[in-house]
């Protein structure tokens, strides 16, 4: 059977009112060109219509990866559920993505899980199991008492409910058909056996791939190349091809945003090369004062935002060089990359001279086991009651990602932030910061727009946690001081000297 197809014959199979599911965090390991030949095919013919998007991370850089956004089209995409939405701005057109400019026209049913649910479900679509269970997620944006992670107006159908099990209240995301899964690897025999062994991250591509067949749905899997039967060795393949039903070649896959290929994401290195430099100001003062929390052979795992700051601000110090980083220093994300250095920006997810990676599934095991002892996750609000918001605000509207379950879960956090935004203007002199201008935005309010933590939870369950800001830092308690120190203790003024 010759299961190489072309994208637009693969994209020509999918009918009106299904359920269509891919692979991809930010740029890494999204199929963009059957994504791309699926928008496309909308385009020209006006089919196939009414879809359901299922997407566990989100997918591109809505810019030069497009991923998600080949598909929000008004007509095309009913529905999407995914575990974070990308929001950047077009350099080029100044505009937000295509799909958060459905959002906020509020002409798509959006939801969002947390990573955590996105990724799990999966196994149970896959095992046909009735639904999730999780603890993870009670009291925040996901609970259907706080609107059910319910994104937009148009949003009806009630996709997580509360149970009572055993008289404890936990979340229920009852499972769903996937008809189509839309993943990616490096390279396929012809009859589509899949090897990663280009791709710096795993993700949900296998989950989603096995949740379509139980399904009864299709698995389209898109490649770099092909390789004959029987070149690589069964150790080699992760999928086996009786599961992929056609293979699409694309010899121009980038393997991530900005990166055409580089062994560097890929292995372990006895120099660390490339690592971006971080400008001197408030981020750069909150990543040193970050790093001071950083322990030793300590499992960290490090969020998307100002918190993936904080290794590279490690290397730059001399705290971490290649002769200890292996060793001493345990750094992960919520993707399954470990060892190595976190990267920021748009490369954040997978880590660079790593020497070990997990599939998104297994790194949720590992994360909801209690097993990264330290997290260090951005915020964007913190309000009166405690509540810690990274979900939805303003005319953003995120999602949590991994938020949830590495909050939930960690002994340690540290969120990470300028006290204000949207303008802030600072100087340094002689060891002080001195506030130019404030941001337009302050992020302590008196009532979060969204909840994705609690600190009162998080005390419960003796967990420890800190804000760090360009200004201050914050222990964060479930009860108000009986008394505040005077004179109050001041930052090391060693941080804010360039």
């Amino acid at each position: 059977m010759n299961k190489i197809v072309t994208a637009e014959q693969a994209a020509a199979t999918i009918e009106d009112g299904q359920t269509v599911a891919a692979s991809g965090v930010i740029g890494w390991i999204v199929p963009d060109k059957t994504l791309q030949a699926l928008g496309q095919r909308f385009r020209d013919s006006g089919s196939p219509r009414g879809l359901t998007f299922y997407f566990p991370c989100g997918t591109g850089d809505a810019v030069g990866i497009k991923g998600m956004d080949h598909v929000a089209q008004e007509g095309l995409m009913k529905r999407i559920v995914s575990g974070s939405y990308i929001n950047p701005v077009d350099p080029t057109t100044g505009q937000r993505p295509a799909l958060m400019q459905l959002i906020q026209q509020n002409k798509v049913e959006a939801y969002s899980w947390p990573i955590g649910a996105s990724m799990q479900w999966l196994r149970e679509v896959a095992r046909k199991s009735p639904g999730y269970i999780s603890r993870v997620g009670l009291g925040t944006y996901v609970d259907p008492d706080l609107g059910g992670g319910k994104f937009t107006a148009i949003c009806e159908q009630d996709l997580i409910k509360k149970i009572r099990l055993d008289g404890e209240e936990l979340l229920y995301y009852p499972t769903w058909n996937i008809d189509v899964a839309i993943i990616r690897a490096t390279s396929a025999d012809e009859f589509g056996n899949l090897s990663f062994e280009e791709e710096p991250l795993l993700s949900s591509g296998m989950a989603l791939a096995l949740a379509a067949k139980a399904c009864g749905g299709r698995v389209i899997a898109q490649v770099k190349r092909l390789v004959k039967r029987g070149e690589r060795a069964a150790t080699a393949v992760r999928f086996p091809g009786i599961f992929v039903d056609q293979l699409v070649v694309d010899e121009e896959m980038l393997m991530g945003s900005d990166v055409s290929s580089d062994p560097a994401y890929l292995q372990p290195a006895e120099q660390f090369t490339r690592l971006p430099d971080i400008p001197f100001g408030p981020d750069k003062v909150i990543a040193r004062r970050a790093a001071c929390e950083v322990r030793r052979q300590e499992l960290s795992i490090f969020g998307f935002g100002a918190a993936a700051d904080i290794p590279l601000v490690m290397v730059e110090q001399g705290t971490i060089t290649p002769d200890n980083a292996y060793d001493d220093y345990w750094f992960t994300t919520e993707h399954g990359s470990y060892g190595g250095i976190v990267m920021n920006g748009w490369q954040f997810s997978a880590n660079r001279h790593p020497d070990a990676l997990i599939d998104g599934l297994m790194q949720f095991d590992v994360i909801d086991g209690g097993l990264c002892r330290f997290a260090a996750l951005a915020f964007a609000e913190y309000d009166a009651a405690g509540h810690v918001n990274v979900s939805k605000f303003g005319r953003a509207n995120p999602g949590a990602g991994g938020f949830t379950d590495i909050a939930a879960n960690a002994r340690r956090l540290v969120f990470t932030g300028t006290f204000t935004t949207a303008g802030l203007q600072v100087s340094y002199h002689d060891g002080q910061m001195q506030i130019e201008q404030e941001g337009k935005v302050c992020k302590f309010v008196h009532q979060a727009q969204s909840i994705t933590y609690r600190v009162s939870e998080g005390v419960a369950r003796q967990q420890s946690a800190l804000i760090i800001t360009e200004r201050a830092v914050l222990d964060l308690m479930a009860f108000p001081p009986a008394h505040i120190l005077q004179p109050l203790p001041l930052m090391d003024p060693a941080l804010f000297i360039p």
